[in-house]
This record gives structure tokens, C-alpha cells and sequence, in this order.
């Protein structure tokens, strides 16, 4: 089952916010729904936004009867807005947005334009589950029979369309008759590691170990990890963005000689701008101090400490061994190599 798609005019996706413990599908028969969904992380994970994005904008086209083409378009224009404000760090939520976008406003008919919207929002999405087994087939020939494997956050098919970033290289090495092994860190302060990371590579019966963010050290300096893979919301022109811990990752790797890879489409690179010019969100200080169990919250520190809670952190591409792509693996110097496969464009 894909993590997103469109049924019976309305978005479909997989509640994340639920697993382990419950599978559930939510409908968003609205934008507002939709962009709920996003905030509350419901659907998470670059490549996953940029297919909300995408059926978020034809969604607009379907939220009422409009009166003629004028009226249709000044209302997707401000649901793509809203939209666009949810989460302002992965690029790919707003590729999405902007894709759909730009069929809407260049449409002269609203039965036209609905069509077309959806059409164009399918097509993002089936380009999602291509790319991303293209990027499993380069990145699998860097793992070797009998690797083990440190990852970090989710990067499978849940932050995907189907089958994943990071965590679909390790498929594909294993479709390809490899064994490898995962450690794969709980991911704090939601632990999409352990609830979701860990959760899929069970469901897909490969090897996996749990481990805290604070053993990442101690599993480096033993000996027990071959490679680092994870993903990126953002790839500028000397870093990567990604959830928060993973600059930790980077550094510990790199003091322990371990490659350390990061797997994105084309559609996660901003190449124009620096590490400066990009928001990081920060989120509500509940997700620090409280554990929610279902429908109870239990406070796990001072209600009124002060809290500091970035979404995502920066590391720096001279920490990157390599970049996996659906166009091919980039090795450094990025600054000469990334444009060359920009240039080959970011859909499939």
C-alpha cells in the first residue's frame, strides 16, 4: 500500500503519527485536512511532501462548484499558500505545490484544469516510486554482502510514495541477494526510527537493531557499522538538511572512517542558496516534555522548562562521502559535480 494517494476525490495517506501500535488510513477531503496532516506530521518525509504538495493543489480544485476559471484559481492560489506555510525546511513540498501550481493558472476550463491538476499530481507520485528504485539500484552497489548499516529517522517508503530513500537502497541490496544488517536509532524527539524505521524493515523481514541517538558512539567505535545511509530534506551548495542528529552522525562516522551517504532525488536540491539562507522549523516544546500514549499525556519533564526544538540540523558536505541520486552517485567535489546532474533534470 502506498503512504499517499487520491481515492474518490480526496487524499489518502497512512496516519504515521499511530504506528507501531495502530494502522490507520485518513481521509483529507479538504486542504485544511491535508495541511493538518503535515503539521501534525501524519505524513512526514521529504519525498512524501512533495507528493502532499502535489495532491494538495488539485485537492483545491475539488474543495467546491466555482462560478468560472478566475474564481478557481484565486482559491488554489491561497491553499497553495497554506500548503506552502506547513513546513518550511524540505524543498520537495514546495516543488509539489509549485508543479500542480502552474497547470492550474495556465488552464481556461475548471473541468479542464481539475483533470489536468490530478493528472499532474499522479504523475509526481509515479515519478516518486520510479526514482526512488533507481536510487536503490546505484546506491545498493555501494553496500556489500554482509554490511552492516547505520540509519537515521525514516527513509522508507512511509517518508515516500513507496518504497524509500535510504532505506531503499537497503532493499534493493537485498532484492539483490545481499545481507545486511540495520541499526537504526530511535530518532528523538518522535522516534520515527523506532516506531516507523523499525516497523518496516520488520514488515519487509530484514535484519534490523534498535539503538538510542546516544549509542551512535559507542556502535562506531566498536567496529559494528560499514555504512552510514540517510536521507535529506534539503541539499544546498555546502550542506545537507535533515532531521536533527544526523550532523551528530556525520561527525562520529567520519571519526571512525565509516562512509557516511545520503540518498535524495534531484527534487531535494537547492542548489542555488547556502546553508544561511534556509529555515529550520522549530517545533512545539510538547514534543519535548511529555510522552503521549494514545489519548493520555504524561509529563516526562518540568512543565515549564525551556525548550529548544529544531526540527532539522545542517551538515556540512565535507562530511558526505557521496550523494546517491536517481541519476547516479555523486562523488566530491559537489561544487563541479552536482550541476552536471541538475542538468539531467529532476523527474523521470
Amino acid at each position: 500500500m502506498r503512504t499517499i494517494y487520491w481515492e474518490d476525490n480526496a487524499v489518502k495517506l497512512i496516519d504515521q503519527t499511530l504506528l507501531p501500535d495502530e494502522f490507520k488510513i485518513i481521509t483529507c477531503r479538504t486542504v485544511d485536512e491535508l495541511a493538518d496532516a503535515i503539521k501534525r506530521l501524519a505524513v512526514r518525509g521529504a519525498p512524501a511532501l512533495e507528493a502532499s504538495g502535489a495532491y494538495g493543489v488539485a485537492l483545491a480544485c475539488y474543495e467546491r462548484d466555482f462560478k468560472d476559471v478566475d474564481e478557481l484559481k484565486e482559491h488554489v492560489k491561497k491553499r497553495a499558500e497554506l500548503l506552502a506555510s506547513t513546513r518550511p525546511t524540505a524543498v520537495n513540498l514546495f516543488y509539489g505545490i509549485d508543479r500542480v501550481l502552474e497547470v492550474v493558472l495556465s488552464g481556461s476550463d475548471v473541468e479542464e484544469i481539475r483533470k489536468k491538476a490530478l493528472e499532474e499530481a499522479e504523475r509526481i507520485a509515479e515519478e516518486d516510486v520510479r526514482r526512488n528504485k533507481l536510487m536503490g539500484k546505484y546506491g545498493a552497489e555501494l553496500l556489500e554482502d554482509g554490511d552492516t548499516v547505520l540509519t537515521y529517522c525514516n527513509t522508507g517508503r512511509l517518508a515516500t510514495v513507496d518504497y524509500g530513500t535510504a532505506l531503499g537502497v537497503i532493499r534493493s541490496a537485498v532484492e539483490q541477494g545481499k545481507k545486511i544488517k540495520v541499526i537504526a536509532c530511535e530518532t528523538r524527539p518522535l522516534n520515527q526510527g523506532s516506531r516507523l524505521t523499525c516497523w518496516e524493515l520488520m514488515q519487509d523481514g530484514i535484519d534490523v537493531t534498535l539503538i538510542t541517538d546516544n549509542m551512535v558512539g559507542i556502535v562506531m567505535q566498536r567496529g559494528m557499522v560499514d555504512k552510514v545511509i540517510v536521507g535529506a530534506d534539503r541539499i544546498v551548495r555546502d550542506a545537507v538538511f535533515n532531521k536533527i542528529g544526523t550532523y551528530t552522525v556525520a561527525i562520529v562516522a567520519k571519526e571512525h572512517n565509516v562512509p557516511f551517504y545520503v540518498a535524495a532525488p534531484i527534487t531535494t536540491f537547492d542548489w542555488e542558496k547556502t546553508m544561511d539562507e534556509v529555515i529550520i522549523e522549530e517545533r512545539s516544546k510538547d514534543e519535548l516534555i511529555y510522552c503521549h500514549i494514545k489519548c493520555r499525556k504524561t509529563l516526562i519533564a518540568p512543565k515549564d522548562v525551556k525548550v529548544f526544538n529544531p526540527a532539522f540540523d545542517v551538515t556540512p558536505l565535507k562530511y558526505v562521502t557521496a550523494l546517491i541520486t536517481e541519476k547516479g552517485v555523486i562523488y566530491p567535489p559537489y561544487e563541479e559535480n552536482v550541476p552536471k546532474f541538475l542538468k539531467l533534470g529532476g523527474s523521470e
